[in-house]
């Protein structure tokens, strides 16, 4: 094959790659058709995201659908410069097709924005500003060129909380990355420790233990009106559910637990955020699910699993 064949050929295959991933992204597509009631979960609850659609026994997990309920989530462009902050902007456009202005403040915010790589890298937390026409900004940075996904997490006033996503693409080279199941995460000198299992379909009591420099930390800052915030993200699709703590202001730390109600089975990445000494850092996790092991407080002693030295587990 000559020269000039085989960089058609190349750049055919590219076109194929780039579009399949779009493809994949956007399948689930415009269900303008359908409603969704999403819970965002009570500063007491600790439950996250779960929309539904009415009619249904099945349950549509958070930020699969660009429309949905009659919202849409509309960025002004699709495309990202790698490296270079830009001024991302977007609209909300409501079931008449105009852009909604009226939002309500959840956890010190009208709008959370995240964006994410398709590999579950380059996780940002951002809170953009809305224009008096609803166009919101905020100034984004993607560190390298691939497929990301954004989440727009709001609640229309009168409406029911929703979370929609879009795919974005940065041009340039990348890596996909893989990340093996941990537990524990190292940012800026600071320790955070995953504790507890996730359960597909139940909910899953969750810890996670900050300390600095192996010490433990009891002085986290309140950050959007609590000590800290989890995201969690299904591997492949990028099901979202966003995670706040069982007790959110009455222990500033170490510990802080969340009740995280995944939908299925499968990997999760997990990303913390908590402010300490003005400064809000994330750690991240990757954590599997697992079977729900027997209650020994209501299992018979005869059905309970043994190891070769006669303990009950």
């Amino acid at each position: 094959m000559n020269t000039t064949a085989k960089l058609s050929a190349f750049g055919t295959a590219l076109v194929l790659v780039v579009g399949g991933a779009y493809g994949v992204g956007t399948a689930v597509g415009p269900l303008d058709t359908a409603t969704t009631s999403t819970d965002h979960g009570s500063d007491s609850g600790g439950t996250g995201h779960a929309s539904t659609v009415p009619d249904s026994t099945s349950e549509l997990p958070g930020g699969l659908a660009s429309s949905l309920g009659g919202y849409t989530f509309t960025p002004t462009a699709s495309t990202l410069p790698a490296k270079d902050t830009t001024d991302f902007t977007f609209r909300i456009t409501g079931p008449g097709g105009e852009a909604v202005t009226a939002f309500d403040v959840e956890h010190d915010r009208a709008m959370h924005l995240i964006v994410v790589r398709r590999d579950g890298s380059g996780f940002q937390h951002l809170h953009p500003a809305m224009a008096p026409d609803g166009t919101w900004s905020a100034p984004l940075q993607v560190p390298t060129g691939g497929s990301y996904r954004a989440f727009a997490d709001f609640t229309p006033t009168g409406a029911a909380a929703t979370v929609l996503g879009v795919d974005l693409t940065a041009p340039g080279l990348f890596e996909p990355a893989t990340h093996q199941p941990t537990r524990t995460a190292s940012v800026d000198g600071y320790q955070v420790t995953l504790t507890g299992d996730l359960i597909g379909g139940q909910a899953s009591p969750l810890t996670l233990t900050v300390r600095r420099d192996g010490r433990p930390v009891t002085d986290l800052e309140p950050y959007l009106g609590a000590y800290g915030h989890l995201v969690a993200l299904r591997e492949g699709d990028l099901a979202y559910l966003h995670i706040h703590p069982d007790s959110p202001t009455t222990s500033a730390g170490p510990d802080i637990p969340f009740v995280a109600d995944v939908p299925t089975q499968g990997s999760y990445r997990l990303f913390l955020d908590f402010q300490h000494d003005g400064v809000v850092r994330t750690a991240a996790f990757t954590a599997p699910t697992g079977p729900a092991l027997p209650d020994a407080a209501t299992t018979p002693p005869s059905a309970r699993h043994t190891d070769d030295g006669g303990h009950g587990h």
